[in-house]
């Protein structure tokens, strides 16, 4: 019997959103399925070396705020010079005390689950991104490649 297959384009390059595709991943390739996530646009922030990824407040209504500044504190406030940083800094913080591991760890996770990580080409080229800033163990393909995996899966998620 063939394993089910699981299907996600990543899109978004945000701290938050970095977590999906990963923890959905593994936990696929943990249950024995063949996994393969497609990062296009934003989403290869996730794939880089490096990845320095923040947390906006700002269009997230629904990101729980700390003190219940989400009750009482302007909207237009989370703007302000330094709002990104703060808040991003809270979210790291909240998620190492709550034991929750790290992007790297997570990534390096599906690696060694084979989950098959690949990188829009069209995005690399589109924005003249230099392939030694990704990580190891990634293939470059363009939609076209992916689609044929993605009309096979089981699930199909877009993150």
């Amino acid at each position: 019997m063939e394993p089910k297959k699981l299907a996600i384009i990543a899109t978004k390059g945000s701290l938050d959103w970095a977590y999906p595709p990963f923890i959905l991943a593994s936990t696929a390739a943990a249950l024995g399925y063949e996994v393969q996530v497609f990062f296009t646009f934003y989403g290869l922030q996730l794939l880089k070396k490096k990845p320095n990824l923040e947390v906006t407040p700002l269009g997230n209504p629904g990101m729980p705020m700390p003190m219940g500044m989400d009750k009482w504190f302007p909207v237009l406030g989370l703007a302000l010079p330094g709002m990104q940083g703060m808040m991003t800094a809270m979210m790291k913080r909240k998620m190492k005390s709550k034991g929750v591991a790290g992007i790297e760890e997570l990534r390096e996770l599906c690696l060694e689950a084979e989950v098959k990580m690949i990188a829009c080409q069209m995005t690399v080229d589109l924005f003249d991104m230099p392939k030694d800033e990704f990580i190891d163990g990634i293939e470059y393909a363009g939609a076209a490649a992916f689609f044929e995996f993605a009309g096979e899966s089981d699930i199909c998620l877009y993150i």
